[in-house]
């Protein structure tokens, strides 16, 4: 236990956990007399304890390690994970998430928002197979990528005989890839140290499947008779008691009968309502379902109301537009993500002020900093399937599959600096390489020169490496803090 103090202390008190982590696992896992690995911290993480804390509200109970740190501690360690997810078994991971969310006493807001955050980066992604739902199917996988034989030592198995090493008496069709690791848990025994059953997650992989193969069936004529009678009286705002009832028949239209809600929500066009009808229909449409649907059904009823509407917005939003917004982005979060900042921010034409200013407040009050440092590192290092967004067929020209870099742009990542929002060293790395690629085009932007500034400022531990690349960038603007910056950077 001692060995992993340092490593603790770095969640506790370090400004940038995720990266410190990072480094001190990678140069004690080869340093260390102490056996340091990624499956070892997992254990460790996972191990039962029975909790006697007299303070604690799990008093008494049989938890995991990880349950009895402290809250703060607890939230940083889920983001680490989620963070370096590549680096560990994601059938653990995903157990260990499972976990704290199957426990619903004694769990912290920011802690349930993290594993949460957990469990989405390590569930099976629909844009990456889709051929079953087999959980059995998914393990296998996982033992294919996180515990299988080497590429090299398979070459050297296939040619030396059937043997699976020249120099060991073992067939390779004997050989069970699970038994190569001494610390491997079996999915079932590391759930019951903790003493939980195991969970299902075939329901979330179907959910987030529903989210992108929308199938467009025909339409009887009753359906569409309904959906023009309902569209006519979403332009018309009566009363806030006709408005719930209104958002009771429409997710009574899209659910009841055998109609895919894409198709109904893009023939009814919500987005075309006023702001008081929108604010209304966005949260009565979802109350009933949000158990159920962890994000299939708040994204589509996101993309078919406030995102049509941020995308051609040329003037400051309403005030009621914009609460409406932070509040329901609070309460669906992955939602949020998918189905109104990223397709927002990916916009074909590039954001302009006003969609800063909305984006800016959603982030600062609607998601945890962990969450918005990961979104971030997705924007700026993800493959293009990850950037995938949820969105009706007839708002797709709007949207691009590359960032379109605008000062508004640059203006919201300063605001997300702001914010203390800590980026990933792979996210820095990515902006400096903007940064020289840009500079020629905004060297007389002022908005480009701030950002730049505060993101000096706020990274500077992470940027020692690439001061050349930024004095070569800065030299190259001609701003009101182009000197400033020059000053900053020959103090590093």
């Amino acid at each position: 236990m001692e060995a992993w103090v340092p490593l603790f202390n770095i969640f506790l008190n370090s400004p940038t956990p995720e990266t410190e982590a990072s480094l001190w696992l990678q140069q004690s896992s080869s340093s260390s007399s102490v056996p340091i690995t990624t499956t070892s911290f997992l254990s460790l993480l996972a191990k039962p304890i029975i909790n006697n804390a007299s303070t604690n509200s799990m008093c008494g109970r049989r938890v995991m390690f990880l349950q009895t740190l402290p809250f703060l501690v607890q939230s940083r360690i889920l983001s680490f994970l989620g963070f370096e997810h590549q680096r560990f078994c994601k059938r653990d991971l995903s157990k260990l998430a499972r976990t704290l969310l199957t426990d619903t006493e004694g769990i912290d807001f920011w802690v349930k928002r993290a594993a949460r955050n957990l469990l989405d980066k390590v569930s099976d992604s629909n844009y990456q197979w889709i051929s079953g739902l087999s959980i059995d199917s998914g393990e296998e996988r996982v033992d294919e990528e996180f515990g299988s034989i080497p590429d090299c030592l398979k070459d050297a198995a296939s040619s030396a005989n059937e043997l699976f090493l020249p120099w060991l008496p073992l067939s390779h069709d004997t050989l069970n890839p699970r038994e190569l690791f001494a610390g491997y848990e079996s999915p079932e025994d590391f759930l019951s140290q903790a003493g939980e059953g195991s969970g299902d997650n075939s329901k979330d992989v179907a959910e987030e499947m529903e989210i992108d193969l929308v199938m467009v069936a025909p339409l009887d004529e009753e359906i569409q008779n309904m959906a023009a009678s309902l569209k006519e009286r979403i332009m018309t705002f009566e009363s806030s008691s006709k408005t719930v009832e209104l958002a009771n028949e429409i997710r009574r239209l899209s659910f009841e009968r055998e109609t895919d809600p894409f198709v109904i929500l893009g023939m009814l066009e919500p987005w075309k309502a006023d702001d008081e009808t929108a604010s209304i229909l966005v949260f009565h449409l979802s109350n009933e379902r949000e158990e159920e649907e962890e994000i299939a059904w708040p994204s589509k009823v996101l993309c078919s109301i406030m995102l049509p509407k941020m995308l051609v917005l040329e003037e400051p939003a309403s005030r009621l537009l914009v609460i409406s917004m932070v509040e329901y982005c609070k309460l669906h979060q992955r939602a949020a993500e998918c189905a109104l900042l990223l397709p927002l921010i990916m916009k074909k034409s590039g954001i302009n002020n006003h969609m800063c200013d909305v984006i800016t407040r959603i982030v600062k009050e609607s998601l945890h900093p962990a969450h918005v440092s990961a979104f971030c590192r997705k924007l700026l290092c993800g493959e293009e399937v990850e950037k995938r967004s949820i969105i009706l067929p007839c708002h797709q020209c709007l949207v691009s599959g590359q960032l379109v870099w605008t000062e508004s742009l640059f203006n919201l990542f300063q605001n997300i600096l702001n914010h203390n929002v800590q980026l990933t060293q792979d996210s820095v790395d990515q902006l400096v390489l903007l940064i020289r690629e840009l500079a020629p085009s905004f060297s007389k932007s002022l908005k480009f020169g701030n950002f730049l500034l505060c993101f000096i400022t706020r990274c500077s531990l992470l940027l020692k490496s690439h001061k050349l690349l930024l004095v070569e960038a800065v030299e190259k603007t001609n701003t009101l803090v182009s000197k400033s910056i020059l000053s900053k950077l020959a103090s590093f």
